[in-house]
């Protein structure tokens, strides 16, 4: 495969996978894996959480993702994403980690949501749509940077089914789905994610001719 932004990301290059959540450096590491990557994680390299002080998940992702890459020196990969629910107004957005508190608790962030979407209903607002949104920064400690974006809408659910899955996939059912993102299969799910989505664009830019 021919390379179209840099020689430094070629076959067999170490790339720094700019997250400390198991699952999203799980679930990253099998998107690159089929492409040759050694894939290591900031927290393995011992590399502390930068300030994600961005409006949006593109913006986030880049910080993330240029923290990453200076430190190491190494090119870097971040991933932003979050549940946004249209009956809150897109919340909790890019705060969706934030509403699992300290402790990263995704079920404290899942009754959180549960709650507040009670309170829509006592208005009389009937709402349990939702969307995925996932921003892909790829950052070289030259300070370049791509990013691509992924979506996949559906629908919420109570009480969080399954446990395949990591943060609020156990609520989240996607369009012309039945079950949770929690209760699918890992391989199937990313063929269709969000962050599968946003993958697929960052093969298209950086490893098809």
């Amino acid at each position: 495969m021919t390379r179209k932004l840099t020689p430094q990301l070629s076959e067999g290059a170490e790339l720094v996978v700019a997250s400390h959540n198991p699952g999203k450096v799980r679930e990253i590491n099998d998107l690159i894996k089929p492409f040759g990557f050694a894939a290591i994680s900031v927290g393995e390299l011992g590399l502390p959480e930068p300030v994600e002080d961005g409006d949006t998940f593109g913006a986030n992702a880049e910080i993330k993702a240029l923290a990453a890459a200076t430190a190491s020196g190494k090119p870097a990969l971040a991933d932003d994403s979050g549940l946004c629910v249209s009956a809150l107004d897109d919340a909790p957005g890019i705060y969706s980690a934030r509403w699992a508190g300290d402790a990263k608790d995704f079920t404290i962030a899942m009754d959180k949501v549960e709650t507040a979407l009670k309170d829509t209903v006592i208005r009389g607002e009937v709402n349990d749509a939702a969307h995925f949104m996932c921003a892909l920064c790829l950052a070289w400690p030259d300070g370049h940077t791509e990013t691509f974006e992924g979506r996949v809408d559906g629908r919420l659910t109570f009480p969080p089914r399954g446990d395949q899955g990591f943060g609020y996939d156990p609520i989240f059912i996607a369009d012309g789905e039945s079950i949770t993102f929690g209760e699918m299969d890992p391989d199937k799910k990313h063929g269709m994610s969000h962050r599968a989505r946003a993958f697929a664009k960052l093969v298209k830019a950086v490893f098809e001719a």
